[in-house]
């Protein structure tokens, strides 16, 4: 089962959610936080979040069709893009611990596959995977800032990816 928890508010963001149509301005972002356990390694999670085919999966439940562009280094740069509409967002890989923890600061948010630049969207946010193994079992705890308006959303659709992540990752022993 998937937990999630509240954080206090950030400071105001322009924002567009890919393909769901919310454009504005918002007071605040919030910082949401998701935990699931999975029975299995912390490395076996660990690949399943980050390799391509499995990123793939969990991740287009939350926006269809998004795959990766880049290398997971401290201080490279990665796109998140939609292969439905093409927007994505740039990061920077900010902390990196593999197997352990990874820290993504937004810093642009792109269009046309990540070849230009658009309106900001999650531009300035955070997210971040934290993986702590005991006795077999990997607590993964992820955290991001999200526009107040896209709560509900995000409180619906990443419990589900997550427990994507961990049929995934089980299903590997």
């Amino acid at each position: 089962m998937v937990n999630q928890d509240k954080a206090p508010s950030k400071e105001g963001v322009l924002f567009w959610f890919r393909g769901l149509g919310f454009v504005g301005y918002t007071e605040t972002m919030k910082e949401m936080q998701f935990r699931i356990e999975i029975y299995t390694s912390r490395e076996r999670v660990w690949d399943t979040l980050w390799q391509d085919e499995t990123f793939r999966e969990w991740a287009g439940i939350i926006d269809p069709g998004t795959y990766m562009v880049g290398d997971l280094k401290e201080g490279n740069e990665v796109q998140f893009i939609s292969a439905e509409n093409g927007y994505g967002v740039t990061s920077l890989v900010e902390k990196l611990t593999p197997g352990e923890f990874l820290l993504f600061r937004h810093h642009a948010d792109t269009q046309e596959d990540g070849k230009r630049e658009r309106a900001q969207e999650w531009t300035g946010g955070k997210e971040s995977y934290s993986l702590a193994e005991k006795d077999g079992t990997t607590t993964l705890t992820v955290a991001f800032d999200v526009p107040p308006e896209m709560e509900e959303y995000f409180k619906v659709n990443y419990p589900k990816a997550l427990e994507r992540v961990k049929v995934l990752a089980e299903r590997k022993k």
